[in-house]
């Protein structure tokens, strides 16, 4: 059987190819061509293909299919049905739809980059988002780099290079993709001094390890863990009082960074950045694709003096950010102008502070209306549950949703799942207690129609 695999010209000569030569580019059809060979001598060679396997159709159609998942982009949009808001594995924050055409316009045209127009001459590249964050938190200056571990490298390479840096041993966090304080700081030239026990610190701790190498005190927000039980930490206040007794500047990294109280929405324990510069902070670091809401980046806040060598120094450069994270930030940033805006139009707040109440009346409509449009051998249930908001914020906290419990007959439901991730439009659920589930808290209403169609198709193939 071997023998009889076809050459790669001579598949290219059936006219099932050449019709496929004229949709794609030559070199592209033959690649597929002979990965497709490739695939079927190994099947051979394993015993798990047949001659069938090897006819003009049933290779035409596998070289098809190879071709449409190449030209299938790798980063593209999935519907998040997982509950889980800030998922770190699908994008994080979704931006407002209200910035498209910001978007478009700073992606496929010219822009005000580094122009400034009254003047007509070079400009600085993140002026505007600079005035817009020192606006919202209060800060005297501000600087944009790529994401928060960008913001924290640079930070402590410009402030505390050769010098040490205080900072409690229960802070000393690893986050998502092996991010570790440690790491980063003696990246950046800084020399880490631990003080208190992993679950306890004292204001004593800081105030005894400070010597003449000392050049900052950091507080690092624990994200996505707790320390609960026989615990207790320094608060910024104190932090900041023992600072100004050492002349020494206080540094915050927030990690997820907020701009919004969130406790009157049930989300409570979460300082805003705002509240760490009232507290006397000198500098605050946070993410902009985490509870901001906005693309990746990383921010930093605080006094002139701390960040304007920042703005002169060599890292920044090698982390700034592009136009199109510019222009997304700065209209994610005019939204916060009007709190009750921003809770309305940007998605991942608007997920996070949407009710029980609401969910369960969405849930009901949704319902009724894949009922109405699903054939018989598919069964739908409510079923209450919880979301989170993920994102390395709030570990602790589960938010009660309402859950769509899908289930089709002679299906698993990880065969369920499998056939829903690996549709065009990826839907992406998960299983508990042998259910396939779908979260409303992360699906929009025109999700729906998305959904109804993907389980439509899947019952027709049983």
């Amino acid at each position: 059987m071997l023998k009889n695999i076809p050459k790669v010209d001579k598949v290219l000569e059936w006219p099932e190819v050449k019709a496929l030569l004229a949709e794609y580019p030559r070199p592209v059809v033959i690649t597929a061509v002979r990965n497709v060979l490739d695939q079927l001598r190994a099947g051979l060679l394993r015993g798990d293909a047949t001659a069938a396997s090897l006819e003009i159709g049933a290779v035409t159609e596998r070289v098809r299919t190879t071709l449409e998942q190449t030209n299938t982009p790798g980063l593209r949009r999935v519907i998040n049905g997982t509950g889980v808001i800030l998922h770190t594995n699908l994008g994080r924050a979704p931006l407002s739809e209200s910035l498209r055409d910001v978007m478009l316009d700073a992606a496929f045209g010219y822009s005000t980059l580094e122009f400034d127009l009254e003047t007509g001459t070079r400009g600085k590249r993140a002026v505007h988002v600079e005035k817009l964050l020192c606006t919202l938190t209060g800060a005297e200056a501000a600087v944009v780099v790529n994401n928060n571990a960008a913001a924290v490298l640079l930070a402590l390479s410009s402030l505390a290079k050769g010098k040490e840096v205080i900072v409690s041993r229960g802070e000393l966090v690893e986050i998502g993709g092996s991010f570790r304080i440690p790491e980063v700081m003696q990246q950046s030239g800084a020399i880490l001094r631990e003080v208190g026990a992993t679950n306890r610190t004292h204001p004593r701790d800081y105030r005894s390890a400070v010597t003449a190498e000392t050049a900052l005190l950091l507080k690092v927000h624990t994200s996505n863990f707790a320390v609960v039980g026989f615990s207790s930490e320094v608060s910024t206040e104190e932090l900041v009082a023992i600072g100004r007794e050492s002349s020494l500047p206080v540094m915050v990294d927030a990690g997820s960074g907020t701009l919004v109280n969130l406790s009157a929405h049930g989300l409570p324990g979460e300082m805003t950045v705002q509240e760490y510069l009232a507290a006397g902070a000198d500098l605050v670091t946070f993410s902009g694709d985490k509870l901001l809401g906005g693309p990746q980046a990383g921010i930093l806040v605080g006094t002139r003096e701390c960040l304007e060598p920042m703005k002169k120094h060599p890292l920044l450069r090698a982390l700034r950010v592009d136009k199109v994270t510019l222009a997304t930030l700065e209209g994610t940033l005019r939204l916060y102008r009007d709190e009750r805006q921003a809770l309305r139009q940007i998605p991942s707040l608007r997920m996070m502070t949407v009710t029980a109440d609401e969910l369960a009346t969405r849930a009901r409509t949704a319902l009724r209306r894949m009922r109405r449009a699903l054939p018989a051998g598919l069964s739908l249930q409510t079923l209450p549950g919880f979301s989170q908001v993920g994102g390395g914020t709030f570990p602790l906290l589960e938010i009660p949703t309402t859950l769509i419990a899908v289930a089709v007959a002679d299906l698993s439901p990880q065969q369920l799942e499998e056939k829903l991730r690996t549709r065009p439009l990826p839907i992406i659920g998960r299983i508990a207690q042998d259910t396939f589930l779908l979260d409303l808290r992360t699906i929009t209403d025109q999700d729906i129609a998305e959904i109804i169609s993907a389980l439509q198709s899947i019952v027709a193939s049983r």
